[in-house]
């Protein structure tokens, strides 16, 4: 919303919420649950308040959003390609059939028994749901016994309230084989079918699980250019086999720098969504035009030129780490972290009394650290400092 009112526009939000501070029109609530109701209601009140562009802006909306855009003639993705994109299996599945490297998988119906779906399974594995996001329900799984109680888990974690305060709706699971190595995030643009990249994010930490919290994401990454180029290609790749042409893209990739050449088969795509990076991480790109991510995706949606380059700056956001589950309580040492050298900013996200859930079950970080400086190894140190300094009473 900063970004679009940065930009003259005026926004009307659709949500399942009623938010009567807003002026008359700049809100309705839609039925995100059921697709045709939801559609009847978006168009409804575009009839009286027309739009320019639709931006969806998580797993949520995104279907509808593509469906509002193709009813009102608006730029936007095919309805059939963006749940591809957000459903885990039918992405793989999508990616195995245009020829494109993918690891083994399995999908275990939400019909099937936990020892049902161990058969055929590949080890180590990692389980997740098919619709969720943010690593939420994501494990691994080195054997029977651990993929048992893994896929219990991801169906309880199902059954219970997410982000939106309810339940998911897809109950299915997807299990593949885990892929080994380095893990990076892309964030791109495409329009017309052509990939803009935005930023490309190195993780140094490893995921390696049994969870997969992420903590650290820094760009630019410490990598050649011709493996960031290999990234680049295997993205616009993806995309063009699921059928994404517009808007907003935040790519997941494993890339094994260890492997020797002749091994290596390049970056493997974990995931491919049409949306830009969750949380508030977009918030760690500094382009050279002063315009913020969500300025870039607004402008793309109203048709207007943007520039997407970014500053020669180093930056870098950590994702701050839960260290264990319960009500949080107090927050000591925040002076000394937003005083570290380099760090532009600390942000909370969880109130004091607020409760804390660990993944994979939780969905919410404590708060978020952001640092810019000369290079990534200065921005990773001064990430790291400023976390050290945190302590959170959490019981």
């Amino acid at each position: 919303m900063a970004a679009a009112r940065k930009e003259n526009a005026e926004v009307i939000i659709g949500t399942d919420q009623t938010l009567e501070a807003l002026p008359k029109g700049a809100t309705f609530v839609v039925d995100f649950a059921d697709p045709e109701t939801g559609l009847r209601q978006v168009m409804a009140h575009c009839e009286q308040f027309p739009v320019d562009g639709v931006i969806g802006v998580d797993e949520v909306t995104l279907t509808l959003a593509a469906r509002a855009a193709k009813a009102l003639g608006l730029k936007g993705n095919e309805v059939d390609v963006v749940a591809a994109a957000i459903n885990k299996l039918e992405f793989r599945r999508t990616l195995k059939d245009a020829g494109l490297p993918v690891p083994e998988f399995k999908h275990i119906p939400a019909a099937a028994t936990a020892a049902e779906g161990l058969h055929g399974l590949p080890y180590p594995c990692v389980l997740k749901p098919t619709g969720l996001s943010a690593s939420r329900g994501v494990m691994r799984a080195n054997n029977s016994g651990e993929a048992e109680e893994a896929i219990r888990r991801i169906r309880d974690i199902l059954d219970a309230p997410g982000a939106d305060g309810a339940p998911a709706l897809d109950k299915d699971i997807i299990a593949e084989a885990f892929i080994p190595g380095a893990e990076f995030a892309l964030e791109g643009i495409l329009e017309d079918g052509r990939l803009t990249k935005l930023a490309l994010f190195e993780k140094p930490d490893p995921l390696d699980g049994p969870y997969f919290e992420e903590t650290i994401y820094l760009t630019p990454p410490r990598l050649s250019e011709e493996r960031q180029a290999d990234i680049l290609r295997a993205v616009q790749s993806a995309a063009g086999a699921l059928g994404l042409t517009e808007g907003p893209v935040h790519a997941e990739l494993r890339l094994d720098l260890d492997a020797d050449s002749g091994d290596n088969q390049g970056p493997l795509l974990i995931e491919l969504a049409p949306r830009t990076i969750g949380g508030h991480c977009g918030r760690s790109l500094n382009f050279t035009s002063g315009q913020s991510l969500e300025e870039i995706v607004v402008r793309h949606a109203l048709g207007r030129h943007f520039e997407a380059d970014l500053s020669d700056e180093a930056s870098g956001v950590m994702m701050i780490p839960i260290p264990n589950g319960g009500t949080l309580r107090q927050i000591d040492g925040l002076e000394a972290a937003r005083a570290t050298l380099h760090v532009t900013e600390v942000t909370i996200s969880i109130p004091i009394g607020g409760d804390v859930i660990p993944w994979p079950e939780g969905f919410r970080y404590l708060g978020f650290i952001f640092a810019v400086a000369a290079d990534p190894d200065t921005v990773e140190a001064a990430l790291r400092q400023a976390h050290a300094a945190l302590e959170f009473q959490i019981d």
